[in-house]
């Protein structure tokens, strides 16, 4: 049973007439005439009689048509209910990579707070796969990843662009060079993140363009794992910008390799039939407006 056929059923039992309810409702008589004989057969019993131009309820359609009156005032009452209520779709769940998440996701959250303060707002902080998997299953509404994304359901918008910076210690033979170029960092030991990190993909693809296979004496979990270790001594990183502080000041130096600049793409995935909720719509919002605008470097 739909919602059009009591509309019809109504307009007809109230106009005693299918030419004069069809021209109400804009649709064809033999629409209408075909939307209430559906209904009928559905409910199992006559609810109009026709009486040559002249349409009368029947004994059945004078105890359904109340029933159906208050099916549709309760219809268009939770409509406008919902739409009316500024709280409604006031829920997202949104996710992002391990380099992206600990840089964005409390400030977000923090501006929410303050701007909208009805946004209920779930975080996950995932490896890209699981959380390209999360989009498609419904679990997560968006998530902000770092390229390649390949997934024929997803609608992938760019974010922004960033570099990425060379992190060494603070007593690294680097910080005295002039001129680092990519080829000197094929003898260094690189400190990077798990083998399933979109970053560390990154990283060894770069190193790879560059004829060498990085030597990794560490793989950490965090990125705050990975500057620590940096910062004694025990390797280099390639890290990106945004993961770049003020309190990393007298304990990293970040460089700039001479003769090339690394980067990387960040994008937003979302579920292309997905219904982009009020909530979305927040969260996307103070998002693009500068959550991940860069710092200088």
């Amino acid at each position: 049973m739909e919602l059009y056929q009591l509309r019809s059923f109504i307009a007809v039992a109230e106009a005693g007439n299918f030419t004069r309810a069809a021209e109400q409702l804009h649709i064809t008589q033999p629409a209408l005439s075909q939307q209430v004989i559906n209904l009928e057969k559905e409910l199992e019993h006559k609810l109009l009689h026709r009486l040559g131009r002249r349409a009368v309820l029947t004994d059945a359609g004078k105890t359904f048509i109340e029933r159906a009156r208050r099916i549709l005032l309760e219809a268009d009452s939770a409509t406008k209910e919902i739409r009316d209520n500024p709280h409604a779709e006031s829920r997202v769940t949104i996710g992002a990579i391990p380099s992206v998440a600990p840089y964005i996701l409390p400030a977000l959250i923090a501006q929410a707070r303050i701007e909208h303060p009805h946004l209920q707002i779930q975080a996950r902080e995932d490896f890209r796969s699981d959380l390209v998997t999360g989009v498609l299953d419904g679990s997560i509404d968006l998530a902000v990843v770092a390229t390649p994304v390949h997934a024929a359901a997803l609608s992938v918008k760019p974010l922004m662009r960033e570099p990425l910076l060379l992190a060494v210690g603070r007593d690294h033979r680097f910080t005295k060079k002039r001129c680092i170029r990519a080829a000197d960092l094929a003898e260094e030991t690189f400190v990077m993140l798990g083998s399933t990190s979109s970053l560390t993909e990154q990283v060894r693809q770069f190193c790879g363009d560059h004829q060498f296979e990085p030597r990794i004496g560490y793989r950490c979990a965090q990125l705050a794992t990975v500057k620590s270790l940096v910062a004694l001594g025990a390797g280099i990183a390639i890290l990106p910008r945004i993961a770049r502080s003020s309190k990393d000041d007298g304990l990293l130096e970040y460089l700039r390799l001479a003769d090339t600049k690394p980067e990387r793409e960040l994008v937003i995935i979302r579920h292309l039939q997905s219904y982009q909720s009020r909530g979305m719509t927040q969260f996307l919002g103070m998002l693009r407006a500068g959550a991940l605008q860069p710092t200088s470097a």
